[in-house]
């Protein structure tokens, strides 16, 4: 116990020798590191800005958002923005409810909806959604009667499209998402009703591992989400590139939408107004999507 005393008191010694020692240029050199350089650029906006912004909604904003909230807090780490998805239904519900600031969704709002909460649209980018595969498969493409068939369940084994033989297994979003409200309003023939035994995931990204770990898959992301991964089938002999959906020959596309309860205030609109400029343009392209003015 003696020497653990003796080992603690040299220490105290040595720091305050060392502090003592300090000259008073080596504490304005210390003081001039720990001062931020003024922000410029479009983060500039954030500059003596803090609090936080809750995002939440659809998952195929969230690359979106978080190159902006990287962007931002990197600039002003007094700001703190938190992103969660949990699909366009979770977006509406949030932001409607007060517990969330902006809520994301991948479709336009129901009058009822707009009606209910009060809620202000901001279109910031154009999205298509894409038939995907397991990368191995040989499917090239897909017409809209044949997705239909297979969407319904009347076409249920790879051997009916020229493949090798076995079941197709469906892979749809849950209920509320506006990436599976696209996909079914544009990609289907009206009236096609889903098989019960599909299977049930609840994000883009949860959609792509989903496809890309079961060979007999079928289902559909965001063309943002596409990668190496798995495969995305061209649909009426259109690939699914944004270069397409831009054009307006890929059918299957929507807009992305931040939402808020009124119109937005501080942090709020300065996010907004954020993913509106150019770093926000860089990022929506960055994300596989096409940026849309305010």
């Amino acid at each position: 116990m003696l020497k653990v005393s003796r080992l603690l008191a040299s220490v105290l010694l040595l720091t305050f020798a060392l502090t003592a020692c300090e000259s008073p240029s080596d504490s304005a050199k210390a003081e001039s590191k720990a001062t931020p350089p003024p922000l410029s650029g479009d983060v500039a906006a954030f500059a003596n800005q803090s609090g936080k912004i809750d995002i939440a909604g659809g998952t195929a904003h969230i690359p979106v958002m978080k190159k902006a909230a990287e962007a931002i807090n990197a600039a002003n780490a007094n700001i703190t923005i938190s992103i969660t998805g949990g699909g366009t239904g979770a977006g509406i519900t949030k932001v409607g409810e007060g517990l969330a600031d902006i809520g994301n969704t991948g479709r336009a709002l129901k009058e009822q909806e707009i009606e209910k909460y009060g809620l202000v649209s901001f279109p910031f980018a154009v999205d298509g959604v894409a038939i995907a595969v397991h990368k191995e498969n040989p499917l090239a493409n897909l017409t809209k009667e044949q997705a239909s068939q297979i969407f319904s369940g009347a076409i249920s084994d790879w051997s009916e499209l020229g493949g090798a033989s076995g079941a197709i297994n469906l892979y749809v979003r849950e209920d509320g998402s506006g990436t599976r409200d696209t996909f079914e309003s544009k990609g289907l023939e009206k009236g096609t009703e889903i098989p019960q035994a599909a299977n049930v995931v609840s994000s883009n990204g949860a959609m792509k591992i989903a496809i890309s770990q079961d060979k007999n898959a079928i289902g559909y992301v965001g063309i943002g989400h596409l990668d190496d991964s798995i495969k995305g089938v061209a649909f009426e002999d259109v690939a699914p590139t944004q270069e397409h959906t831009k054009e307006g020959t890929y059918q299957i596309s929507r807009l992305l939408y931040m939402n808020t309860k009124g119109e937005p205030q501080g942090l709020t609109k300065l996010f907004i107004d954020y993913i509106y400029s150019q770093d926000g343009a860089k990022f929506i392209e960055q994300s596989g999507y096409i940026p849309l003015p305010k």
